[in-house]
C-alpha cells in the first residue's frame, strides 16, 4: 500500500492554506494516509473548533470509500443506495470537503479533509490541496 509522506502532506496543507487565504476563510485542514492515520493537520487562527473533528472525519470518509465526500453525500440521500451510511464507522461526514489523494501512478495514498466555511469553500480548498501532489 502506498502512503502519503509527511513532505507531500505538508505540500497539501500549504496549497490548501494558500487557497483559504485567497478566499478569506479560516479552515481546519487534515491529511490522512492510505490507512486513515492522521499525517498532518492545520488549524488556522480563529477557525471553528467544531470543524477540527469534521475536517478529520471528511478525510477519513473520503479514504474509507475512495471517493470525494460530496459524491458519497449524493448517494446517502433518502432513497439512495448509501442512505444512513454516515452512522457507520463512528460517524462519517457526507458533504463536500473531503478529497482522495493519489500519486502520479494513480494509486490512492490518502485523503484531505477541510472544514470551516461553506461546503463549496471547503471543497475548493480541499481540491487546491489535492492538486499540490
Amino acid at each position: 500500500m502506498s502512503n502519503i509522506t509527511l513532505e507531500e502532506a505538508r505540500k497539501v496543507i500549504d496549497a490548501a492554506l494558500k487557497k483559504s487565504n485567497e478566499l478569506g476563510v479560516k479552515m481546519n485542514i487534515a491529511v490522512v494516509d492510505a490507512g486513515t492515520n492522521l499525517v498532518a493537520f492545520n488549524k488556522m487562527d480563529d477557525a471553528w473548533l467544531g470543524s477540527i473533528d469534521i475536517s478529520q472525519k471528511k478525510a477519513r470518509t473520503a479514504r474509507y470509500f475512495n471517493m470525494n465526500t460530496g459524491e458519497i453525500g449524493k448517494l446517502s440521500q433518502p432513497g439512495g443506495s448509501l442512505y444512513n451510511i454516515e452512522h457507520s464507522n463512528n460517524g462519517l461526514i457526507t458533504f463536500p470537503g473531503g478529497v482522495v489523494l493519489k500519486n502520479s501512478a494513480g494509486d490512492i495514498i490518502g485523503a484531505v479533509g477541510v472544514s470551516g466555511s461553506t461546503v463549496e469553500d471547503d471543497h475548493a480548498v480541499a481540491e487546491a490541496g489535492a492538486s499540490a501532489i
